[in-house]
């Protein structure tokens, strides 16, 4: 995939990205056992604090869960989406963690659907992202420009497993004015 590189830092891709589990065991066997990922460090924090365990997500990028003795409980809809985007559960709050989304080959996320199934995970419909009304295609076709499936890990923290389909590298790729929080306080008071 062609890309628009950074030229103001040398950035390579994440090294890692950190979110916090209830039962680091079960982190384990859901990433490691079910997902494949190797568990490639383990900290135990000073204190009893909690630890802190690493898993390669590929290509030298790696995920990262905390368990901290004390955490506070998830709060669905708030620290993460409620459900699955296919069945319209998407909002999280600001400062949320909304989603972890995988590199996969697009080609390959019906054979990735069955295979999750077959180990019991529940998983949501593909969904071949395009720039339509409603922002997804019933098949895959040219305007899709990235194909993609979810599902939950034991602490209900959203994953995808996302292909890209083609380069994002169109005018058109890039056309959204950003919004402000203006924005988000008026359409607050509008309802």
């Amino acid at each position: 995939m062609g890309f628009v590189a950074n030229v103001e830092f040398e950035m390579r891709g994440f090294n890692h990205l950190a979110l916090v589990c209830s039962d680091m065991q079960k982190t384990v066997d859901f990433y490691q056992g079910l997902l494949g990922m190797p568990l490639i460090k383990t900290i135990e924090l000073p204190f009893g604090y909690g630890q802190h365990f690493f898993f390669d997500a590929g290509k030298g990028d790696a995920l990262a869960f905390f368990w901290f003795a004390d955490a506070p409980e998830a709060v669905p809809g708030i620290s993460a989406p409620k459900g699955v985007p296919d069945s319209g559960e998407l909002l999280s709050a600001v400062g949320s963690m909304n989603h972890i989304a995988i590199d996969v080959p697009a080609e390959r996320l019906e054979e990735y659907r069955e295979k999750l199934i077959a180990k019991g995970v529940e998983v949501g419909n593909i969904l071949n992202h395009d720039d339509s009304e409603y922002g997804a295609a019933p098949a895959w076709d040219e305007g899709v420009f990235v194909r993609s499936l979810y599902f939950k890990d034991p602490d209900g923290i959203l994953v995808e497993f996302a292909g890209w389909t083609r380069a994002l590298d169109r005018p058109e790729d890039v056309r959204h004015t950003p919004k402000t929080a203006a924005d988000l306080t008026r359409n607050r008071t509008s309802d």
